[in-house]
């Protein structure tokens, strides 16, 4: 199962935007990523935060500037469970289908 950091990151909406955003583009800085969202440049940078300590995003440093990239790796963890997950209880309610048919 993926770490809860990664499913607390996800909860949010506007971390989930700006996964959008940096899926739809190579790298982007903290305040062309606060443009996408209806907060301040510090609360982008606070969602920000949190999606890299869940490791969804990685920054690297390019002159005076923060660049984000998207880490799809978490993402591809969390679709593999929910994958997983999805298909338990689609037994389940096969089976509790089939019993009731009885």
């Amino acid at each position: 199962m993926p770490p809860p950091d990664v499913f607390d990151a996800l909860a949010d909406p506007h971390r989930r935007a700006l996964i959008g955003f940096l899926a739809a583009h190579e790298t982007a800085t903290a305040g062309e990523l606060a443009q996408q969202l209806p907060v301040t440049r510090q609360a982008a940078a606070k969602h920000l935060e949190t999606l890299h300590a869940a490791g969804l995003v990685e920054r690297r440093r390019a002159g005076r500037e923060v660049r984000y990239q998207l880490t799809p790796a978490p993402l591809a963890d969390v679709s593999e469970w929910i994958s997983k997950v999805g298909a338990e209880w689609d037994d389940r309610l096969d089976s509790l289908r089939r019993y009731l048919e009885r």
